[in-house]
């Protein structure tokens, strides 16, 4: 990755609830008595996305803090409200939700839970117990899409076609994906204007078929390069690709062992990061309540190695616009302008 890495993991995972209790205090807690649980949404610790993300930090907060930690792994959303109480029920310290679609599920448990503590990624929620965990994902998605234009320009990578078309595969409307296809689409327009940038949302994050379904109608259309921001559905994007012998962009984690040589580079989103820095504090007596964000400067935002069929002078741009955006002298949209989906 060019400005952080994030570990790579095989998981097989299965919902465990650890019970037993412990108390919430304003103090440093004795790791071992401190207790973290973490309740995924619908797509499941094996999405090779945000959730598996949440779940690097949690075990890097297991080891280096020794801390007690407990994963649910949603199956729907009425799963969301009865886990996150279970931890609550049981004294956890701090209670983990990942995910934009579980505001509504923190917000009731936590009113209900007030000395507990909880997180939620990709999200702000209000309340004095509740730390949300925002990220700048225009940012990356500025960079990857310039990555993107620049390939696109200059038929940089073998099978590029003369059509100047890319793809978007959303996961769902919601205003985490809604910043990474602002920056995406700002990102490719600055050094391409005249690119078309089809834009559909699979409906869904757990749905593979779906998302290779999408896929498929914008590779139909010409696109030669799709940004997938669909969780597990995303894997699909990736996957049609591949088979139709055009490139992807991942999202949130570096996606490239997933599809080499297909997978071009990845906008990286440091959930791990997040949620790491999260339980430090709180373990540490110093919880804070409140919007918590997360961008380049700070490491909570980056984008994966460009594979090296990319040439140099394209990574060496990317990479000093990188450092502008850094800077702020470059502040790419978290808002859409107007593609057509």
């Amino acid at each position: 990755m060019m400005r952080w890495t994030v570990g790579l993991l095989a998981l097989t995972l299965s919902m465990g609830l650890l019970s037993g209790c412990g108390a919430t205090g304003t103090g440093p807690a004795k790791p071992a008595a401190f207790k973290v649980g973490l309740v995924t949404d619908m797509g499941g610790l094996n999405d090779h996305s945000f959730n598996h993300l949440a779940y690097v930090g949690l075990m890097q907060a297991k080891r280096q803090l020794g801390v007690t930690t407990a994963v649910a792994q949603s199956r729907s959303a009425s799963d969301y409200v009865p886990f996150l109480s279970s931890y609550a029920e049981q004294g956890y310290n701090l209670v983990i939700a990942v995910g934009f679609l579980m505001q509504q599920a923190v917000q009731q448990v936590a009113q209900k839970y007030p000395h507990t503590r909880f997180m939620i990624i990709d999200d702000d929620v209000p309340g004095p117990n509740i730390a949300s965990a925002v990220f700048d994902s225009q940012q990356c998605g500025y960079l990857v899409g310039q990555l993107a234009g620049l390939v696109q320009e200059d038929h940089a990578l073998p099978h590029i076609n003369n059509y100047n078309t890319l793809g978007v595969v959303g996961g769902m409307a919601i205003p985490p994906v809604e910043a990474y296809i602002a920056g995406f689409e700002a990102g490719v327009k600055s050094v391409d204007p005249a690119a078309e940038i089809l834009l559909k949302y699979a409906g869904n994050l757990d749905n593979p078929g779906k998302g290779s379904t999408v896929a498929q109608t914008m590779i139909a259309r010409h696109a030669d390069i799709i940004f997938q921001l669909a969780g597990g559905s995303g894997l699909g994007v990736i996957k049609a690709a591949r088979e139709a012998g055009v490139y992807a962009i991942g999202s949130d984690d570096n996606q490239s062992y997933l599809a080499p040589g297909t997978v071009i580079t990845s906008a990286e989103k440091g959930v791990n990061v997040a949620a790491f820095d999260i339980i430090k504090e709180t373990l540490d007596g110093r919880f804070k309540a409140g919007l918590n964000t997360f961008d380049l400067a700070n490491n909570g935002v980056g984008y994966a190695t460009p594979i090296a069929a990319i040439p140099k002078s394209i990574v060496d741009r990317v990479e000093k616009t990188a450092q502008a955006v850094e800077a702020g002298k470059i502040q790419p949209p978290a808002k859409l302008s107007g593609i057509p989906n």
